[in-house]
């Protein structure tokens, strides 16, 4: 468990979380604020997606953490912040939930809960913003592929009941970016959360999708791929994995 004491802030609404802390880290905010709020109207996802949760239905926060020392690729960040949910989760309700490639916490083929992380400059160092939406006990029905912890699990838990695990799981998942041995366990652990490898999938970029077989993540965090035409990298794009052709 984590010693570190978190500040937390609360809000009733909010545009977004991550918008709002980021604008802190702006104006001097430390490492450790935190920010949950009942309702927002802007939250956002990755490619700029909006996000919609019904009030009080869902842990919506936004974190403020240090960039890590070691020099190591953004995405690495949100596997940190991936495997703190998944840490929260099994903490919380006893089963311990899948991680989907490059940000998505799954219970089967239905989302829980979602990440987003921003790098903020302040002054000559960085921060970093880490947005989590996770469904407890409500999902809008827009969201058809998504799930509820009280669904999943049968736990119905409030916000910040979900928050305070949450918390200390990151800053123990962060400090591994510290090191070299820190980082290859976090890597270690997160390949054996990730559902995607192994996966049929279907990559779609802006430029068209291409399809083949999840076969590992670099040590950028992108997703590498074999295809017919010899393995890919990904960095970025949606992925979908392609039901029935598992490999």
């Amino acid at each position: 468990m984590s010693q570190v004491k978190w500040n937390v802030e609360h809000l009733v609404h909010v545009d977004s979380t991550n918008t709002w802390l980021a604008q802190r880290a702006r104006e001097g905010a430390r490492a450790h604020l935190a920010v949950y709020c009942d309702f927002q109207s802007a939250g956002r996802g990755r490619l700029e997606r909006e996000w919609h949760a019904p009030a009080g239905s869902s842990l919506l926060c936004s974190a403020l953490v240090e960039a890590p020392a070691a020099p190591v690729a953004p995405q690495w960040v949100v596997v940190a912040a991936a495997l703190a949910v998944a840490d929260a989760l099994e903490e919380s309700t006893g089963r311990r939930p899948d991680l989907k490639w490059p940000n998505d916490v799954l219970y089967g083929e239905s989302k829980v809960a979602g990440l987003l992380a921003e790098v903020v400059a302040c002054g000559a160092s960085s921060m970093i913003v880490v947005g989590l939406g996770l469904n407890l006990v409500a999902v809008d029905p827009a969201f058809q592929s998504a799930t509820t912890v009280l669904a999943a699990t049968a736990t119905s838990l409030e916000p910040r009941d979900a928050l305070t695990p949450y918390l200390a799981a990151l800053d123990r998942r962060r400090s591994q970016l510290d090191s070299s041995a820190g980082v290859r366990e976090l890597s270690r652990d997160y390949e054996g959360d990730l559902v995607t490898l192994g996966q049929r999938v279907r990559v779609e970029l802006a430029q068209g999708s291409l399809v083949g077989t999840a076969v590992g993540v670099d040590d950028a965090g992108a997703l590498v791929v074999d295809t017919e035409s010899g393995a890919r990298v990904f960095n970025a794009g949606d992925v979908v994995h392609v039901r029935g052709e598992s490999s």
